[in-house]
C-alpha cells in the first residue's frame, strides 16, 4: 500500500471517530442525554430513581382511550411571579389532563377503577354513577363513564356556574342544579346525590322519567340514551369527600409526578382543599421524602379549613348566624373551600404547616395579573392557589422553590367569576403590590 493511501485511510479513520463524537454531542444538546464520560452524579434512593424514570419524556407513547390521557401533567415556571419574588413558582398544568381537563381526572378515574375491583360497578351493565360535586368532579366522572360503559348522575350547587352544568349536558349527564344547603340537610347536593344512588340500588328499577328529575324541578338530560334508558343498573355514590381512592389519585400520581419533575427538589408545596384530595395525597407522598418542605394551604374566604390549620378550631367570622349570605361558603371562589373536615382532608391535616386566607378581590386581581403579564388563563380556585404562592414566596425569601396547581381554565368560569374580573384591556402595567393589596371597594 502506498504512503498516500496510508494517509488517506488514516485521515478517513479519524474523520469517523469525530463525526460519530459530533453526533452524540448533538443528540446530548436536543435530548438531554448525559454528557460524554461525565458520571451520573445522584444521591436519590434507587426506589426514587426508579421514580423519577417512570415519568414519561419526550413524545408521548400510544395510549388506550382517553384515560391514558391522565396524568403526566407539564410543570411550568411562572415567568411574572417568579421573576418579581425571587423564587422559582413553578405550576402544575392540572387542567391539561385530557379527560375532563382538572386534577379531578385523576380522582374519577380511580373512585371508578376502586368501584371496579371490588364488584360496585359493572361496565355496561346500566349501572349509574352519582355524585354531589361543584362541577369539575362531575365532568371527569361523566367523561369517563361515557369512556368505560356508564351513565353519570350529577348534583351541584345552584349558584355555580351555568358553564358547567351546560357541559355535564353535553356529555350526557343527567343533572340537577340544587340550591345550596348545608350539609347536615337532606336538600343538599352531597345527601342529595347519595340517597338518589340508593334509592335506585333499591328498587334496581328505571330512575326518573327522560328529561326530568324527581322533586329537583331543575336541569336535566334529554338524552334519550340517558339514565333513563337504564332499566336494572344499579346506583353507585362514588362520594369524593370521603373516598379515599380521591386522595390515593393524588398520593400515587400527583406527588410522585412533582417529585420527579422538581428532581427531588423542592422548598414548598401549596394547595387548596375542597375534599382535599389533592393537598394530603401530596403531602403524604412529599413529607417523608423532603422533611423540610412546607405545605400550605390556599384558602378562600368564608371557608372554616383556614382556622383550622392556623387555631385548630373549624369556624370563619363570615360564617356568623346571621351574618352568612348563603349557606356554604361565602365566596365566589370555586372548588375549594368548605366548613367541615372531610376523611380525604383528614389523611394529610398533621402534615399541613400553614395556611394563607385569600380574598375574593385578591383572587380576581390575581387572575387579571396572570392574564396580563404570562397569558396564562385560570379559574378561581388556580387563582388563589396562585396568591398563597406568592405570599409563600415573600415568606420564605427569594431562592426557594415552589410549587402550586393550575385546576381548570378560566373558560369554566367565564358568567361568575370572569364576569366580576372583567375584561384585562389593552395596554396595562399592574404591580404586584396592588394585587397583594388589593381590596373591596365596596
Amino acid at each position: 500500500m502506498s504512503e498516500h493511501n496510508r494517509i488517506f485511510i488514516g485521515g478517513a479513520f479519524l474523520a469517523g471517530i469525530l463525526v460519530t463524537i459530533a453526533i452524540k454531542e448533538l443528540h446530548r444538546q436536543q435530548f438531554g442525554a448525559a454528557p460524554i464520560n461525565q458520571p451520573k452524579q445522584s444521591s436519590l434512593s434507587s426506589d426514587d430513581e426508579d421514580l423519577l424514570n417512570s415519568v414519561r419524556s419526550g413524545p408521548p407513547a400510544i395510549v388506550e382511550g382517553v384515560e391514558g390521557c391522565i396524568g403526566n401533567t407539564p410543570l411550568f415556571r411562572i415567568k411574572s411571579l417568579s421573576d418579581e419574588t425571587g423564587c422559582e413558582i413553578l405550576a402544575k398544568a392540572e387542567y391539561l389532563n385530557g379527560a375532563g381537563g382538572s386534577p379531578k381526572d385523576r380522582v374519577a378515574l380511580s373512585m371508578i377503577q376502586t368501584a371496579e375491583g371490588d364488584g360496585s360497578l359493572r361496565p355496561y351493565s346500566g349501572d349509574v354513577i352519582y355524585e354531589g360535586t361543584s362541577g369539575s368532579t362531575g365532568i371527569s366522572l361523566a367523561t369517563l363513564a361515557r369512556a368505560r360503559g356508564y351513565l353519570a348522575h350529577i348534583c351541584m350547587p345552584s349558584d355555580q356556574a351555568m358553564e358547567k352544568s351546560d357541559l355535564l349536558l353535553k356529555l350526557g349527564a343527567v343533572v340537577d342544579r340544587v340550591p345550596p344547603a348545608p350539609i347536615v340537610e337532606p336538600g343538599n347536593f352531597v345527601n342529595r346525590a347519595r340517597a338518589l344512588a340508593q334509592a335506585r340500588t333499591n328498587s334496581n328499577q328505571e330512575s326518573p322519567s327522560k328529561g326530568s328529575v324527581a322533586g329537583s324541578g331543575q336541569l336535566t338530560s334529554t338524552n334519550p340514551t340517558s339514565e333513563a334508558g337504564a332499566m336494572s343498573g344499579r346506583g353507585l355514590f362514588t362520594d369524593q369527600f370521603e373516598n379515599i381512592a380521591n386522595f390515593a389519585a393524588h398520593y400515587n400520581g400527583t406527588g410522585p409526578e412533582i417529585y420527579a419533575q422538581c428532581g427531588g427538589k423542592l422548598d414548598a408545596f401549596i394547595s387548596g382543599a375542597g375534599t382535599g384530595g389533592t393537598i394530603s395525597g401530596v403531602a403524604r407522598f412529599l413529607k417523608p421524602r423532603l422533611p423540610n418542605i412546607s405545605i400550605v394551604l390556599a384558602d378562600p374566604q368564608g371557608s372554616g379549613l383556614y382556622n383550622k390549620v392556623r387555631y385548630g378550631v373549624m369556624f370563619d367570622v363570615k360564617e356568623r348566624e346571621g351574618t352568612r349570605r348563603r349557606p356554604q361558603v361565602d365566596s365566589i371562589v370555586e372548588g375549594i373551600g368548605i366548613n367541615r373536615l372531610t376523611a380525604n382532608f383528614e389523611a394529610g391535616r398533621e402534615l399541613i404547616d400553614d395556611a394563607v386566607r385569600v380574598t375574593d378581590v385578591q383572587a380576581l386581581a390575581m387572575a387579571r395579573w396572570l392574564v396580563e403579564k404570562d397569558g396564562i388563563f385560570i379559574g378561581s380556585s388556580s387563582a388563589v392557589n396562585c396568591f398563597a404562592a406568592v405570599k409563600t414566596a415573600l415568606k420564605l425569601g427569594p431562592g426557594h422553590r415552589i410549587v402550586t396547581v393550575l385546576t381548570d381554565s378560566g373558560t369554566r368560569h367565564l358568567s361568575k367569576f370572569w364576569a366580576q374580573a372583567g375584561n384585562v384591556g389593552g395596554t396595562v402595567d399592574t404591580k404586584l403590590e396592588d394585587v397583594l393589596n388589593a381590596t373591596d371597594s365596596a
